[in-house]
């Protein structure tokens, strides 16, 4: 992926109000930067703002509770953002800091997710020791069974097609475009919206399958 981050300039009016709000959630963030350690990882992504325009981003620093994120735009503190790195999956939460070039997110996620983001950013700190289980760590495949009902949220029921599936999500081919963070079902499996692409989505499973079961599921 090729990234471009020439800076689109900030309009907008600077209040007492949005400085002191600023400083608030600020202050939290340092809290949150001190109780949950930092890893270095350069991943590439994108990102949704509130008003759903999703850009390209690039996480610098990540860790259970934040990450710290370049980006082409200037975003507002306090604004909700959905980061989505395919190593990673989706990043739910809202600015916590803004800084030249980009931006601190308080990351905001259940135990359960945290559980997730926790284990995978082990896996990604120590892959440069772990040689050919790295590379086949959530390998995706194309399953026998591309041919698939999507259920969205609203209980409407779609064909879609599978391009490829992991252990921990798929990419599917549909006209359909639920919004990001949106629930569906891909069969019997409960996943969410983590992306849009040119052909369709991109969903991660809620939880991560067993390669038997996914077998059972799509052949």
């Amino acid at each position: 992926m090729s990234l471009s981050f020439e800076r689109i300039p900030r309009v907008g009016l600077v209040t007492a109000a949005n400085t002191e709000r600023a400083r608030l959630i600020a202050a939290r963030s340092e809290t949150d930067r001190r109780a949950h350690r930092r890893v270095q990882l350069a991943l590439l992504g994108r990102f949704m703002r509130a008003n759903r325009q999703e850009y390209p981003c690039k996480l610098r620093d990540v860790s259970v509770g934040g990450a710290g994120v370049m980006s082409p735009v200037d975003v507002e503190v306090g604004e909700r953002v959905v980061v989505y790195v395919d190593e990673l999956g989706g990043l739910e939460g809202h600015v916590a800091r803004v800084f030249d070039g980009g931006f601190g997110m308080k990351v905001l996620a259940t135990a359960h997710k945290r559980e997730k983001i926790a284990a995978q950013l082990t896996f990604l700190v120590n892959r440069p020791f772990l040689g050919e289980f790295a590379e086949r760590r959530h390998e995706r495949i194309t399953p026998s069974n591309v041919a698939q009902s999507l259920a969205l949220a609203d209980g409407i029921v779609l064909s879609c097609h599978i391009i490829d599936v992991s252990l921990s999500g798929a990419s599917l081919a549909t006209p359909a475009r639920p919004p990001i963070g949106a629930e569906v079902k891909l069969g019997k499996l409960t996943a969410k919206v983590m992306r849009h692409h040119s052909e369709g989505i991109g969903i991660q499973f809620v939880d991560v399958q067993h390669p038997n079961a996914l077998r059972r599921h799509f052949g």
